[in-house]
């Protein structure tokens, strides 16, 4: 138990996106449209909701446009749907669809970097200049994902003082929150707090977000060890959907569900309605069609008393 529990964490939902990337099949669009409809019933205010990249690359989110028409029409005051955006083309959808925030992403080591986009850290920050700063003179939030903080599929360890530099540039670009992706699951807490530290001294707390894939069943834990220093953001993704397609073997994001009962257990609000959250991971299985690797929706919930 924390010394000193904070009072709120902000939960920031990729399900939409991170997760339904990742599946075989391509969703209907209607089942995307149930989707985030379901997680904003359960209280969800941060939801990324699909990416505006090429359909060649990504054909499960080929109809982002379609779906950003559907849901963009009437956000409900106080919620927040973003899409990631990977470059100039990307943006001008987004723009055009009426998204308020993006988020643009690379990685920490330079080869997984390669496969994801195709080019070098440095030509990939280079690149963000078409996309971070015109957002921006939009009136449009960016928020920035650094990828393989905790290992690479391809280089294995990374060093984190490399990768929070990275984070500093994104930081430093404009990006409001930089999220510190577990991209394959490997992370231990002592090498979290590692982490950490290093981010909390290089940028501001409010900065900072965690991004835990579950691969090993470390993601809580870790997370954990993220509250005790002072992180008050993390990503989850419902029912634990998710991976990487450049990251064999890479399991989903922490389950929404699971992360939210570990909070609310421990006495910190999130504004979510668990009751609710585990009906949008039931409302993801059905649409995706198999069962999901979230634990706290497969077992159901008890009395947090008693």
């Amino acid at each position: 138990m924390l010394e000193q529990a904070p009072d709120v964490v902000s939960i920031y939902e990729v399900s939409p996106r991170d997760g339904l990337q990742n599946e075989g099949a391509t969703v209907a669009l209607s089942g995307k449209v149930r989707l985030v409809d379901a997680l904003l019933a359960a209280g969800l205010r941060r939801v990324e909701f699909t990416s505006f990249v090429s359909p060649r690359w990504i054909p499960q989110l080929a109809d982002a446009d379609q779906l950003a028409r559907l849901v963009m029409a009437e956000v409900p005051e106080g919620v927040s749907l973003s899409a990631l955006c990977p470059n100039r083309r990307g943006l001008e959808r987004a723009k055009n669809a009426g998204v308020r925030e993006i988020a643009v992403f690379l990685s920490a080591s330079e080869t997984h970097n390669k496969k994801n986009v195709n080019k070098s850290i440095a030509d990939t920050l280079a690149e963000f200049e078409e996309t971070v700063r015109p957002a921006l003179d939009h009136g449009m939030k960016v928020r920035g994902y650094l990828s393989t903080v905790w290992g690479c599929p391809y280089e294995g360890d990374v060093d984190p003082k490399r990768a929070i530099d990275i984070a500093v540039k994104l930081h430093e670009m404009g990006c409001y929150q930089v999220s510190l992706s577990d991209t394959i699951g490997v992370g231990t807490p002592r090498q979290t707090q590692e982490i950490v530290k290093r981010a909390k001294d290089a940028l501001p707390l409010d900065a900072l977000a965690m991004h835990m894939h579950d691969t090993r069943g470390t993601a809580l834990a870790n997370i954990v060890v993220g509250l005790e220093h002072g992180v008050r953001t993390f990503d989850g993704s419902v029912g634990g959907m998710g991976g990487c397609p450049y990251a064999p073997g890479a399991a989903g994001n922490v389950a929404t569900e699971d992360l939210v009962y570990l909070l609310h257990g421990m006495g910190i609000g999130t504004g979510i309605d668990l009751e609710r959250l585990v009906e949008a991971a039931r409302v993801a299985e059905s649409i995706v069609g198999r069962v999901l690797p979230g634990k706290v929706h497969a077992a159901g919930l008890r009395s947090l008393r008693a």
